[in-house]
């Protein structure tokens, strides 16, 4: 989530801040990642990872294959925020202080949209914890002896299994939990970041 996080805001105040043909490239960068389906887009990227790859190895290169593709709903929504940041007063006066385009998004623009950054976060959440389960549930992230509810859930796939012992579905009870939750909060956040919204 940090290094979606990452990208989101940094490329975001970029293509909101700069406009013009970087905003161009950046918006249609988000555009060819949104029109590509997601799962097979992660299930070829974790199928290209070598297989003799230790769990810890798996682990950092399917956290980077969800991060590069899940930053840019948040991107969308700090370039739009700075957009309507970047004409108020305080950032022509910090503009005419001096400050750096960098210095700007980060100590003036990121601080007066923080509520909405979080308000994504939280609700990009349940989509990270959803890919990693449904990516070690196909066979295709983590592997035993790692543990994940995706992992665990990966025994629950044969129906004679699930008929004989169905504890095995035991795991899916806290993804959709945390899941839930986790949009609950989200929702949350955005509504009392933005409670004139309708």
């Amino acid at each position: 989530m940090a290094l979606s996080l990452t990208l989101g805001v940094v490329l975001g105040g970029i293509s909101g801040l700069y406009g013009g043909r970087v905003d161009l490239v950046i918006q249609r960068i988000i555009e060819v990642l949104q029109s590509i389906p997601t799962i097979p887009l992660w299930m070829g990227l974790a199928a290209a990872m070598p297989s003799n790859w230790s769990v810890l190895q798996v682990y950092f290169a399917i956290t980077i294959i969800i991060s590069l593709v899940s930053w840019t709903e948040l991107a969308r929504v700090v370039r739009g925020k700075v957009l309507m940041l970047r004409e108020e007063e305080f950032i022509t006066s910090a503009r005419l202080d001096g400050c750096g385009d960098g210095r700007i998004i980060m100590r003036h623009m990121v601080p007066s949209m923080l509520s909405h950054i979080v308000a994504a976060t939280s609700l990009a959440l349940p989509v990270m914890i959803l890919s990693e389960t449904a990516l070690s549930f196909l066979g295709l992230g983590l592997r035993p002896p790692a543990v994940s509810w995706g992992v665990l859930l990966q025994q629950a796939q044969n129906v004679q299994a699930v008929a004989l012992t169905p504890r095995l579905l035991i795991p899916a009870v806290p993804v959709v939990v945390a899941v839930l939750a986790l949009n609950f909060l989200g929702d949350g956040i955005r509504d009392a970041a933005d409670p004139y919204a309708s």
